[in-house]
């Protein structure tokens, strides 16, 4: 019986689940309780339901879809809400922000349910409407929301409910940058701004809402405060110092611009024992650092919670720990020393009665450098440490800081600082000495200088140097000074033999270390101390300083370098650096060097205490310009180049470089320079000059050359060093002589050459006007006749060509001709007859009748042969059929040798003598033959 019952209870809940989930893609399961509910303070709508057991039972997963509308507006907010069900039975929550004040509108909800796996939705609940106030009861308009705090960088809406029957005409922002927009003329006014962000000390918006009247009661005021919500605590710790007390400290982070009642609220609360921690918390405005402490009591472990909280947010932060790791030590007090002249014992009290500690001491020694040593001797009431390795007769800073020996949490704070000084000690180190010697009557004035090493100590309040002097040679009685310590030179006077001299530090307790000097007696030494013969070499200086080479001896055991800091007074400083056995350049530096001043620098070897001058060296830590600009002194001038002479740069005024040489600048006054064999150069004023340059600065004299006669230029001579010229120039004007022989070159030279040129160039046209060609007799018609020779040579007949006009200059040779025209002659057999032309002799001085007269005489047995000159003897000799053969042979000759030669022609025809040279001379002086070949030039013909 009791198994059938079990059965029956276990079948009729699955029974109901099977029935359950067979009908849930059918039917539905609306909502059977719903209820809407407002929370003012977070302006949010808290919606309550639940649906029908069954549904539960069957652990059904359920969507539900929720609407709210709000009162006067159109939209609908609508939200999805899912969620598995459970057997608790307990009812489904919703929640929804508001964006407007629920005080300004009504709002309602309604909702609706479906089963996941159903496609059917259930109808709609009824709308569940919480009002808001229709109008105001107050005695004026009113603004909502209450809370007047607004998040910066957020927007808000605001909402001025006017009083019954009134409508709000104004809603507006006071004073304020930010953007908004409004709705008003209805009893219901509207405000949203966005973004709200305020610059300055202002941190508040003041809100205006205004109804159409002008009463006291027809307007409302409003402040709102911007602010931020607290930021995440930061650096939040808990810690005991005397394990009585707990101490919590944290950051709060930035400002939240709220103060008073709204600024942020902080809250401890221990999980532990769940209460509350008492303590009351303390924040600095100035480093936002909160702290709060309680009393212990017997509890160890502690886990805190931390609130911080405004209207705007909440932020929380954690610690949990145990007090016995958490100890931070109070600082220890009241130090005090025992110390020797390198040790100190430094002793201090400690309130951590009960704690074990571990200190740390830091020592600050006199350069700033710090020490730590670790551990001490815990006492009862006070703790010391020993410290050691310290300097005699020096200050020293010391602090104390301790923590748990057990447990290490932290550091804590250093104590108070002491200074403490040790006591005095004998001077540590040597001193170096160095001397210079000067030669006077009956001895040497030995001028000694010291310095202390670097690894020298006082080790005591005041020190004096004492120095002693006696001859190395014998024992007589040494001589003795003590200077105080602001002396670093003195003078003794020592004769010529070898001296000792001895220097020590002394103070209240004991002498340092002495150092010794030998200096070499006068007797043959004196040539090696006068350094006169030594050549000096030029050095180079850098930025870092000037560099000092050496030949390196294997007698010496060091080197010592001196010069003087400040060369041209007295006395100088002498400096000096000694340098090893190995060592061969030094980089010598001092903060005294300058730029453009000379430094002479003398290289000693040392060995057993004695110095000898191996070098001198002399050169600038950066070589400048020279101080003055040359002058020149005197020159000479020709038509094309000037020598410049100018005297020797003084040596006080190159003192700022070595001399490298001389820069000549030359230009013409007018126009920028440009000759050969020189470097242009842009002056300061723009114009370009040319620069020569003499490397030698021996030099006193330079020849400019190419200069252009006739013309006026400008010179300048200027020294230069290695760090270059004076940087201005002073010019002397010159005026180069005119050139006489040029313009004779031009007129015996370059004219003729032109006119040669130009005939060359016309030579044709020379030719043709002065020489004109006369074609060969040979190649000539006048030879086409009946053959009669002479010889090879063809011969004409007067008889067989009209010859030209034959010009007669005066009346005797007319009447010569005339009466050889008349003269008989008899025809033989080898005479060849004339012809019977008509030949026109015209005498220039007679009328026109003689002239008919004249002309109209038949001359047949008349034979005249007339020369034209403007043949060459050449042509004449080859073309010549009537010159005799014994006459021809001579030509011939004499061609090569007579340009021209006239020739004698004689009758071949006629019996009687040939003419005579005289005859034929004045035959060429008064005939004139004219051609028909002829050419006259009257004018120019190319």
């Amino acid at each position: 019986m009791m198994n059938h019952f079990m059965i029956l209870a276990v079948l009729l809940p699955l029974r109901t689940c099977h029935t359950a989930y067979s009908q849930q893609g059918s039917l539905m399961f609306p909502v059977t309780y719903f209820n809407v509910s407002k929370d003012l303070a977070l302006q949010r709508l808290l919606v309550e339901w639940d649906v029908d057991k069954t549904a539960h039972d069957a652990e059904l997963a359920m969507s539900f879809e929720i609407q709210v509308h709000r009162a006067d507006e159109a939209t609908v907010w609508r939200d999805f809400h899912n969620v598995t069900l459970n057997k608790s039975g307990k009812p489904l929550h919703w929640i929804w922000d508001s964006d407007l004040p629920l005080e300004c509108m009504s709002h309602s909800v309604r909702i609706r349910s479906k089963a996941e796996a159903s496609k059917i939705w259930s109808q709609w609940s009824p709308w569940e409407t919480v009002l808001g106030l229709d109008a105001s009861d107050n005695y004026g308009p009113k603004i909502f929301p209450e809370e007047k705090v607004i998040e910066e960088g957020l927007g808000i809406t605001l909402c001025c409910i006017g009083r019954k029957g009134q409508i709000i005409k104004e809603f507006f922002l006071l004073d304020s940058d930010v953007h908004y927009f409004n709705k008003t003329n209805r009893q219901i006014g509207l405000l949203t701004a966005k973004n709200v962000t305020l610059r300055g000390a202002s941190r508040h918006v003041s809100v205006y809402c205004k109804e159409p009247c002008s009463e006291e009661p027809c307007y409302a005021h409003a402040l709102f405060f911007v602010g931020r919500p607290p930021d995440t605590p930061g650096d939040f710790s808990c810690q005991t110092r005397n394990m009585t007390t707990v101490t919590c400290t944290w950051n709060q982070g930035r400002d939240t611009y709220l103060y008073g009642r709204h600024s942020s609220k902080h809250t401890l609360f221990d999980e532990f024992s769940q209460n509350l921690v008492p303590c009351t918390v303390s924040c600095s405005e100035q480093s936002s650092q909160c702290s709060c402490s309680w009393d212990i009591g017997q509890q160890r472990i502690y886990n805190i919670t931390l609130t911080v909280e405004n209207a705007l947010g909440r932020k929380t932060a954690m610690e949990a720990f145990d007090v016995t790791h958490r100890i931070y030590p109070l600082p220890p007090f009241q130090l005090w020393e025992e110390c020797t002249d390198t040790e100190i014992k430094l002793h201090w009290n400690h309130q951590n009665k009960g704690i074990e500690l571990f200190c740390q001491t830091e020592v600050f020694q006199p350069n700033g450098k710090a020490e730590l040593y670790n551990g001490s001797d815990t006492q009862l009431h006070h703790t010391s440490i020993t410290l050691g390795g310290l300097q005699p007769f020096t200050k020293y800073t010391a602090r104390v800081r301790c923590g748990a020996a057990k447990n290490f949490w932290r550091w804590s704070e250093w104590s108070k600082a002491k200074t403490i000084r040790t006591k005095e000690a004998a001077p540590s180190g040597k001193v170096d000495i160095w001397r210079e010697i000067t030669p006077v009557l009956r001895g040497r004035n030995v001028t000694l200088f010291w310095k202390q090493e670097p690894g020298f100590r006082a080790n005591a309040r005041s020190i004096s140097y004492e120095i002693t002097w006696e001859k190395v040679e014998d024992s007589s009685k040494a001589e003795c000074i003590s200077l105080s310590s602001a002396y670093n030179s003195t003078r003794i006077f020592i004769d010529n033999h070898p001296y000792r001299i001895t220097i020590m530090a002394k103070n209240n307790v004991n002498y340092s270390l002495p150092s010794i000097l030998i200096i070499p007696g006068a007797t043959g030494t004196e040539k090696m101390l006068n350094d006169s013969e030594l050549k000096e070499e030029k050095v180079n200086g850098t930025e870092e300083g000037i560099l000092i080479s050496w030949e390196p001896r294997h007698t010496y055991d060091s080197y010592v370098i001196d010069w003087c800091n400040f060369p041209m007074l007295q006395p100088c400083d002498l400096q000096w650096e000694r340098f090893g056995p190995n060592t061969s350049s030094a980089l010598i530096n001092s903060a005294a060097f300058v730029p453009g001043v000379r430094y002479n620098f003398r290289v000693y070897g040392s060995t057993a205490n004695r110095a000898s001058l191996l070098e001198k060296k002399t050169g600038y830590l950066k070589e400048q310009p020279p101080e003055f600009c040359t002058e020149v002194k005197n020159i000479e001038l020709s038509n094309h180049a000037v020598t410049l002479f100018w005297d020797p740069c003084p040596t006080n005024k190159t003192g700022r470089g070595f001399l490298r040489g001389y820069r000549i600048y030359v230009s013409p006054v007018q126009e920028d320079c440009n000759l050969k064999g020189s470097k242009k150069h842009v002056h300061s004023d723009g114009s370009v000059l040319c620069k020569y340059t003499t490397e030698n600065p021996e030099e006193r004299r330079y020849t400019v050359k190419h200069l252009t006669s006739n013309m006026k230029y400008k010179l300048a001579v200027v020294a230069y060093t290695g760090g270059g010229e004076f940087p201005e120039l002073n010019f002397m004007y010159i005026d180069t002589p005119f050139d006489y022989m040029m313009y004779l070159l031009v007129l015996l030279v370059i004219v003729p050459s032109i006119i040669v040129a130009i005939c060359v160039w016309k030579m044709k046209w020379v030719k043709e006007c002065c020489c004109p060609v006369i074609p060969s007799p040979n190649k000539s018609k006048v030879l086409s006749f009946k053959e009669f020779k002479i010889g090879s040579e063809k011969v004409l007949k007067i008889s067989d060509c009209t010859p030209d006009t034959l010009a007669v200059d005066n009346k005797v040779e007319a009447q010569k001709l005339h009466l050889q025209s008349l003269m008989p002659s008899t025809p033989t057999e080898d005479k060849t007859d004339v012809h019977n032309s008509s030949w026109d002799y015209h005498n220039e001085n007679e009328n026109e009748n003689e002239k008919r007269n004249f002309t109209s005489t038949p001359t047949p047995q008349t034979h005249t042969w007339f020369e034209n000159l403007a043949y060459s003897s050449h042509l004449a000799v080859e073309s010549d059929p009537y010159q005799l053969p014994e006459t021809l042979e001579t030509s011939k000759a004499e061609v090569s040798a007579v340009p021209y030669q006239p020739q004698y022609y004689l009758s071949i025809l006629n019996d009687d003598a040939p003419p005579s040279p005289a005859e034929a001379a004045g035959r060429k002086t008064n005939l004139r033959y004219i051609s028909q070949t002829d050419v006259h030039c009257t004018g120019r013909r190319l």
